[in-house]
């Protein structure tokens, strides 16, 4: 992918950085050489990102024509709005109280540079302003009042705002921020997208092992794309991608959406979606839609203080009482008695207005069918744990207990299972979603859809080996490609 670094004017620009070449602003902009480009990434650094000015229109124009600018048109306007700018503060303020409780004045500047401070203790708040506002150069201002500091403005600064001083540790930064993305720094493949896979190194039940991200890093280099790990903290790196895969147990409240939201609003290709993260950690929306459109599941319930008899009635006991954004088999209680169901019922409402209420549907295992772009890929048996009515038995105090899992080929499953789950996966969207699935007879009945589902090294990919990772990275390529066309 072509790297571009635009300036208003290179014979005025003040920075030396080896290995960069600047283009002049207005070549970009009217050189129709430049909007042939299929793929590049295009760092403005023009010294102005006002409406309709030269800067302006590098981003703007960027965008559409497919490349990657930093900073994107959406930052731009984002660092005009006040409004964003306060929930920006507030959103960090544990960071900011942090990183300036030592400082005795009343005032403070903090300029950035490609999300680092020349003070090393203010790069955590440094890099956490650069996530917000992707911006080469900016220079945050804060005002103490009542001993409790507020963010008052970020603004983009011109490379003539830098002190002198400043400048050969500016030099250093974007050198080092380029050099990670320089193609020639790469293996001597051609990679023609890149990838980023969002992880967190240090989660002790991820949706993929180590061996299974290490297969899709192979199978999308096979794709041609170059895989970058990302991790929380490189939320301001997402413009150098052509898209994300989210590995990482995703939340509405949560990191993970943030990602998909702004990858989404890049115009990125991105699996887990916002929308399926929306619509797929909420149990309560599975049952209503899952209901309206005839899916067939459990009896099911959405419970509120004031339906807790009827809900008796209805299910009968015992019965599975889940609360909304409940995962891996937490938050999901089987309850025997109706002592135990209303005191659980009035601990959980406690934490949500609405929980669900599930017919109780014993198993030997529990189905999971995966299913990507709308079809069916992968097929699991799903063991109880042993002594357990779930496949996870979380162990007050001990180390969690896991059924096995057995790969089964697609063409095994019976087929009203196959059916139901790519019916319920169809009404989430086009993504990856891992649906859960329960036999009885020759009937199956949706449990619930996730998306974000594990695939694991040794597990899922037991029928298909190889040929799954790489059917998601194809996934990916021809998203990708559409996109460019459209």
């Amino acid at each position: 992918m072509t790297i571009l670094v635009v300036v208003n004017n290179p014979k005025n620009w003040p920075l030396h950085i080896d290995g960069v070449e600047l283009i002049a602003a207005r070549e970009y902009l009217t050189n129709p050489a430049w909007s042939k480009i299929r793929a590049a990434k295009v760092f403005n650094l023009c010294r102005s990102y006002s409406y309709q000015s030269l800067g302006y229109y590098v981003s703007l124009l960027a965008e559409a024509r497919g490349h990657r600018p930093l900073p994107a048109v959406s930052t731009v306007q984002d660092l005009k709005n006040q409004a964003i700018q306060r929930l920006a503060s507030e959103d960090i303020d544990e960071l900011i109280q942090k990183n300036l409780h030592t400082i005795h004045s009343a005032e403070f500047e903090l300029s950035i540079y490609f999300g680092r401070n020349l003070a090393r203790k203010y790069d955590r708040l440094s890099l956490g302003l650069f996530n917000m506002f992707p911006a080469p150069l900016l220079r945050a201002s804060f005002k103490k009042v009542e001993d409790r500091w507020t963010m008052q403005n970020i603004r983009p600064i011109a490379a003539s705002e830098i002190p002198q001083s400043h400048r050969p540790f500016v030099v250093e930064m974007a050198t080092e921020y380029f050099a990670g993305r320089v193609p020639s720094r790469r293996k001597k493949t051609n990679y023609r997208y890149d990838l980023a896979i969002l992880i967190d190194s240090a989660e002790e039940n991820p949706p993929s092992n180590e061996k299974a991200l290490e297969h899709f890093k192979q199978a999308a280099e096979a794709w041609s794309m170059h895989t970058t790990f990302i991790e929380k903290d490189d939320y301001g790196r997402l413009a150098e991608f052509d898209a994300l895969f989210i590995r990482e147990t995703t939340s509405v409240d949560h990191h993970t959406f943030r990602f998909a939201a702004r990858a989404a609003a890049e115009g990125m290709v991105v699996i887990d979606d916002p929308q399926s993260i929306l619509r797929c950690t909420n149990k309560v929306y599975l049952a209503e839609v899952l209901q309206r459109h005839g899916v067939p599941t459990p009896r099911s319930v959405v419970v509120h203080e004031d339906n807790l008899q009827e809900t008796l009635g209805s299910l009968g006991l015992p019965c599975i009482l889940k609360m909304p954004d409940s995962a891996f088999s937490q938050g999901v209680f089987k309850i025997d008695t109706e002592e135990e169901f209303v005191a659980k019922v009035n601990e959980m409402l406690e934490e949500s207005d609405l929980i669900i209420a599930q017919e109780f549907l014993p198993s030997e295992f529990d189905w999971r069918i995966g299913v990507l772009n709308r079809q069916p890929l992968y097929a699991c048996r799903y063991y109880m744990a042993d002594q357990h009515w779930q496949i996870i038995n979380w162990k007050a105090g001990e180390e969690e207990d896991y059924g096995k899992v057995q790969a089964v080929p697609i063409h095994e499953v019976p087929p009203a299972v196959v059916r139901n789950a790519v019916k319920a996966a169809n009404l989430m969207g086009d993504g990856l979603y891992g649906v859960d699935m329960k036999q009885k007879g020759k009937k199956g009945f949706v449990i619930e859809v996730n998306d974000n589902p594990s695939l694991d090294a040794g597990y899922e990919d037991g029928v298909l080996g190889p040929a799954l990772y790489e059917r998601v990275m194809s996934v990916f390529v021809q998203r990708i490609e559409s996109g460019k066309r459209g």
